[in-house]
This record gives C-alpha cells, structure tokens and sequence, in this order.
C-alpha cells in the first residue's frame, strides 16, 4: 500500500516537472528556418538553471520549512529566502561571466538577433519570475499538507482519547476493581480502622478524576501524581507482607502539565503481573520531573505464576499507550521495556509542552 503511493507520488511529481520545463517551450522564440524546438533548450545553461529550481523547491519543501518556519524561525527563514531570491537573478550575470570571461562553463546560446558582447541585466527578471512562483508553490503545498497533517492527527488524537476513556472505563474503572477496593474499605470499617474513610475519598478522587479531569487534552502533573499516588495506596490494600510498593517523586512539578491516563497502564502492569503471595514482590516506581521532561521508571520481579499466564490486555493496554504517545508526543518521547525472565522494567521520557 505504501510502496503504490510513493510510486504514485513520484509520477506525480515527474509530470508535475516534465509541465514546468515545457513552459518557456511556449514563450522561447524560435527562428522561421531551423529545428523545431529550440537550442536554447539542449544548452548546459538550460539544464543547469532548471536543476537549481527543482533542488531549490525539495530543499525549501523538506528543509526550510520544516526547520524554520514550522519552528517559527520566520527572520531566518526569510533571510534564507532573500538569499536564494538573489543566487537566481544573479545567476544569468554569474554564468555569462564564468562562460565569456572565465572560459570555466559553455557559452550560453543566443538568439542570431542577440549582439554577443550585450551583458544581461543585474537581476534577471525571468529568473527572479520562475524562482517566485516554484518558492509560492512549495511554501504552498507545503504548508497545506501540514495543515491538513495536523488536523488529521488531532483527529486521531480526539478518536484515541475517546477510546482510551471508554476503555478505562471499562476495563480499570470495573466491577472487579471496584469490589476489591470496596470489600477492603469494608474490612478496614469492620474492624474500625481509621484509615476507612480515608481509603474512601482515595476511591472517590480516581472516580472524580477519570470523571472529569481525564476529559481535558492536558492536566497539571500534580494531579496526574495524585491520581497515580491514590490509585497505588488502594492497590496496597489487598497485598500481603510478601509485597513492597514504594513511590518516589523528584523534581517540581509545579507549572507543568501532561495528557491524562499516560502513566497508568505501565503502573497497571507492575501490579498485576508483579505481586505474588508467595515470593518476595517488590515494586519500585520512580517519577523524576528534570528541567521540561518527566522521566518514568517501574520496576518489579516477574513469578512463575505470572510468566506462565497468557498475555491480556491491561487497562488501555500498553500498544494502544505507545499509539497514544505517538499521537501526542511525536517525536518528544522515549520508551522502553526490558522484559526479562527476572524483572520488568520500563523507562519512559517524556518531554512536556
């Protein structure tokens, strides 16, 4: 599939140049007696001058634009096109004087009417005419797609958030989890801890939170915190001596802000395939927030009882969190799982907007 559209592509763009060189065919003109397309058109300067054009429209599409003024660079990127504006009006000058007073490059050929010795204007304004219009039409094309680049991804991105709410919903949010905790808040007011009504606005802030907050295209990182911290203190409440959850948080976060629901599938993870009540389970989450990125690292020992279990799908999944980091933070993230016999461990950058 990809491979057909490139070849489309490509004969698009070869029809596309095979038009654009056929165009001074129509305006060159050409003597009574004589062959019928032109010599001008077989000359070195012809071939030359055309191929600056089109290096100059893939460097301006794939370069200038994307480095410059995508970034907002807009005084260097105008600079840089000033310059090139002024390379092709001086260039007809430049190699009329590298061909009749160097000797370095082949004459260029002129018309029998045209006396030999005539110099060309300073600037030239049919080379400062084409090198306008194929600079309008790259800057053109260029930043059409990327409009339409941009809207197709956030669509995707509403589309991806849609789903990954719908299926936390169902998936963490669920009767299963929901009666684990509740029966354990149950059993702490049975025996009259005093952390009862402690474990019960926990649980009300993970509801409140993917309610309400996980709705937002971006949250403040203290919050997103909080939510990891309570949702791991609640998972603490079913775990044996055997385990040991400890959370550290370094850095400040204040000021920054993240995409909900990011952290949680890998978190997810460490506990439902890193807790045994039979073997020592330690589980250690790391979160560091170091300049404008924030760096995620969980570690936890994997069990016979979980090595031999089928893979299943764990909250939003982790194929659909590397989507989801794709789509929001292309380019800006680093991910990845070391998946041994013995341990598990995750490492994810991120860096925030």
């Amino acid at each position: 599939m990809k491979s057909g559209k490139l070849a489309l592509q490509i004969v698009i763009h070869i029809a596309a140049w095979a038009c654009f060189l056929m165009l001074p065919f129509a305006f060159i003109p050409r003597q009574r007696e004589g062959s019928f397309i032109p010599a001008q058109y077989f000359s070195f300067y012809f071939v030359l001058i055309n191929c600056f054009y089109i290096g100059f429209y893939y460097l301006n599409y794939y370069v200038l634009i994307p480095k410059l003024l995508t970034r907002k660079r807009v005084i260097p990127f105008i600079i840089v096109s000033v310059l090139f504006l002024l390379f092709f009006g001086l260039f007809l000058r430049l190699y009329h004087y590298f061909s009749d007073t160097l000797g370095w490059l082949p004459p260029i050929v002129r018309l029998s009417t045209r006396p030999r010795n005539l110099l060309p204007p300073l600037l030239s304004p049919g080379s400062i005419a084409i090198f306008t219009m194929v600079f309008a039409v790259s800057t053109g094309l260029r930043v059409i797609t990327q409009w339409f680049q941009t809207e197709q991804r956030n669509k995707e991105i509403e589309n991806e958030k849609l789903n990954t709410e719908l299926s936390f919903l169902k998936s963490q949010i669920n009767p299963h989890f929901l009666f684990n905790t509740l029966n354990n808040i149950y059993s702490l007011a049975a025996d009259g801890s005093r952390h009862t009504a402690e474990a019960v606005m926990k649980l009300s802030s993970i509801m409140r939170y993917v309610l309400t907050e996980a709705k937002n295209d971006y949250v403040p990182v203290e919050k997103e915190i909080q939510f990891i911290r309570h949702y791991i203190e609640l998972q603490k409440l079913r775990l044996t001596d055997k385990s040991h959850v400890t959370f550290e948080v370094e850095g400040d976060p204040t000021g920054k802000k993240i995409s909900p629901l990011l952290f949680l599938p890998f978190v997810e993870n460490a506990f439902k395939y890193g807790i045994s009540t039979r073997e020592s389970s330690p589980i250690s989450i790391v979160l560091k927030i170091v300049d404008n990125a924030v760096h995620l690292s969980i570690k936890n020992n994997k069990h016979s009882s979980t090595i031999l279990k089928p893979a299943e799908n764990t909250g939003i999944g982790i194929n659909n969190s590397r989507r989801r980091l794709d789509l929001l933070y292309n380019n800006r993230y680093c991910l990845t799982i070391d998946n041994n016999l013995a341990t598990h461990l995750v490492n994810l950058k991120i860096e925030l907007i």
